[in-house]
Parts: C-alpha cells; structure tokens; sequence
C-alpha cells in the first residue's frame, strides 16, 4: 500500500537543448483514481449518447421508433378490447338477474383520466329549468294505469314524447310497438321508475335503450340520435333519457319506436298510454 502513495516525478526535455519542458508529479494511487475517474466518465457520456440519441436503434435486437408505437398501440387495443368484454359480460349478467326478477347491482364507472374533472359547474341554468317546466306542463296529465295480472301489478305510465302515432302496433307485421313523430331534438322521457337495461348502438335500430321496471315490465326507445343515460343507472319517471332521431337501418325518417314489454311478452302500448 505504501508504494501506491510514493510519489514520482515525470518530465519531458527537449532532445537537444536538454531543457525540461514539462514536469508533473504523481503517485500510483493518484493515477489510478485519474483513469478511473476518466473510465467513469466515458462510460457515463456512453450511456446518455445510446439513451437519448436515436443511435440506440443500431444495437441488435432493440426496437426501432415504429416497432415501440406499435407496441404501445396494441396494448392500447387489448386494454379496450378487455374493457368491452367486461361490459360485455357484466350486460348479460344483468340481463339474467332482471329476467329472474332480481335487481342489478350498481354499476361505478371509473373517470375517464384523460379528461380534467376539476372546476365543473353543475349548477342549472336559466335554459335548462325553462326546458324542464315546459316539459313537466306537457307531459303533466299524460298518465295511464295498467292493470295485468290483478291490482296488486298497478303500474303507471308517462308520455315518452309528445308527439303523433304513425305506425300502431301490430305483431303480424312484426311491429311490436309504435312509431312517433316529434319536433326535431324533442326530449324522450322514461314512461316509469326503472334501471337501465340496455343503452347501446344496433344497425338496426340505431341507439337504442331499454328501461326494465317493476313487476315485470321493459320499455324500448329506438331510433334516438342520443342517449342520455348509461346502463346501470337508475332513472325516475318523466326523466329525459334521450333525443328523437334517424338512426339504425330499419328507419325512414327521424321518429321514435316505443314497445312495451310485460314478462317476455310484446304489450300494445295505445293500450296503457294517452298518446
């Protein structure tokens, strides 16, 4: 140990003048942590070159700039294809507790963490409550009372939309409900108190929702151009639930298709709603 602390002197003469040119003095131990330093650093300056230079694409077997997006993009797709699956299972799930008369558990949604969430003003605005109080006057006395199968199945029924009867229910037709014509972006409400069903998008009948409500019974709304509530949700009777529409192939011009359901069974609903 002691020999790494000897110090030695190191000069440089000029060959003919024999003038000392440069002269410096240092120990092993000094030389050693002077190279050391130096290899520390060279390997330090490497590594931040291959790290945040694109010359990190040359080594064999790493990944170049368009191989990482499409990574990411695929995880991105499996993320979003377990996501549906899940809705997917949770809504056949709950299509089997309803049929079996049972009541669908709550379902939390998760915020979207792309979106910012802060500073959101709810508070309703002079619009908002003069639509309201024009939608409660309209839809006011429009009530009907269904009896089937005794009293103790009372269940009454709001207007789902002010509007004209085109097309009457008719099953040999394989139409199992009625057609309504409204002013453009008339609000369609919920005829009852019920949960979310199904509130989803069909080629056929554009987006559709459907109300599972007490004892037995489902309404359809089909043809909207948006819906207003998720599956899951509860709603209350009268509630705006969607916006009239043209969606779906099976539609020639903006209406709503209203069926009434009872136990499986298609119902006329003239019958249990004042249209």
């Amino acid at each position: 140990m002691s020999r790494l602390r000897n110090k030695y002197r190191f000069s440089i003469m000029n060959d003919q003048t024999y003038k000392e040119v440069v002269r410096f003095r240092a120990s092993w131990f000094n030389l050693i942590i002077a190279f050391g330093g130096f290899a520390l650093l060279l390997i330090l300056l490497v590594t931040l070159l291959i790290a945040f230079t694109p010359i990190r694409e040359f080594i064999p077997g790493y990944p170049d700039g368009n191989t990482r997006k499409g990574y990411i993009n695929n995880a991105l797709k499996v993320d979003s294809l377990e996501t549906q699956m899940a809705i997917w299972q949770r809504y056949y799930e709950n299509i089997a507790i309803i049929l079996n008369d049972g009541q669908p558990p709550a379902i939390n949604i998760n915020p979207d963490t792309g979106r910012k969430y802060k500073n959101l003003d709810f508070s309703k605005s002079l619009e908002d409550s003069l639509l309201r109080q024009e939608i409660e006057a309209e839809n006011m006395y429009n009530i009907a009372v269904s009896n089937i199968n005794g009293p103790e199945n009372n269940v009454f029924f709001l207007t789902p939309i002010n509007g004209v009867v085109i097309n009457h229910y008719n099953p040999l037709q394989n139409h199992y409900g009625i057609d309504l014509v409204a002013q453009p972006n008339e609000v369609v409400l919920a005829i009852a108190d019920g949960t979310v069903l199904l509130a989803s998008w069909a080629i056929e009948t554009g987006h559709t929702m459907a109300i599972q409500h007490k004892n037995g019974y489902i309404s359809f709304y089909k043809h909207n151009s948006k819906l207003l509530k998720r599956q899951g949700e509860r709603v209350k009777a009268g509630e705006s639930i969607a916006i009239i529409g043209n969606s779906g192939e099976l539609t020639t011009g903006p209406h709503l298709h209203f069926e009434l359901w009872h136990d499986c069974t298609p119902l006329d609903p003239a019958k249990f709603i004042h249209f």
